[in-house]
């Protein structure tokens, strides 16, 4: 299979493409530039083998250990971590579920010191409403959407190098799809 560098290559060599078609698609540089931004985050951090020890998970140096549960349940080049389908949205939902509990957990232990009231798990949920409300009132409707686009197609460039490195070494694809 390609190495980390392979991959990262991969990425790199994709960046012009990705913001020159997300521009002709949607004549918005300021879409384009989003679109590549997460792009070159999903290439290079929130790709599929965050689900092993590889140069994605170093990458998130202290924060890896938010990705060891993923790494523990999710088994390598399977289609739930590698799948062009479901990967990146589990990974983007996981990530969101882990950063809402460790804020969750953080705020409970801030609570418990000061002897304050404990968070009550709806004001999380309308914290994230809140701030989904912000950025779309700040950086448009289309903002989050293009976010979640680049990354997919970040994680995706990765995928379809392990497909053709699999295809050439064994004529097989189907694991990924």
């Amino acid at each position: 299979m390609p190495s980390g560098k392979t991959h990262d290559a991969v990425t790199f060599l994709l960046t012009v493409p990705a913001l020159a078609l997300t521009y002709a698609a949607t004549m918005n540089f300021a879409a384009s530039l989003t679109v590549t931004a997460a792009f070159l985050f999903g290439g290079l951090m929130f790709g599929p083998d965050l689900d092993t020890f590889s140069k994605q998970y170093s990458r998130w140096s202290i924060f890896r250990l938010l990705w060891y549960p993923y790494r523990s349940f999710f088994k390598h080049r399977s289609r739930w971590s590698h799948g062009l389908v479901f990967g990146t949205f589990l990974r983007v939902v996981y990530f969101m579920g882990v950063l809402t509990v460790a804020a969750f957990l953080s705020v409970l232990v801030v609570a418990a010191y000061l002897r304050a009231e404990t968070p009550n798990p709806v004001d999380f949920a309308e914290a994230w409403s809140s701030l989904g409300n912000f950025v779309r009132a700040n950086l448009g409707d289309q903002f989050l959407p293009a976010v979640f686009f680049g990354t997919w197609v970040g994680a995706a460039s990765h995928t379809f190098t392990d497909m053709a490195g699999s295809y050439v070494k064994t004529g097989r694809i189907t694991e990924f799809l």
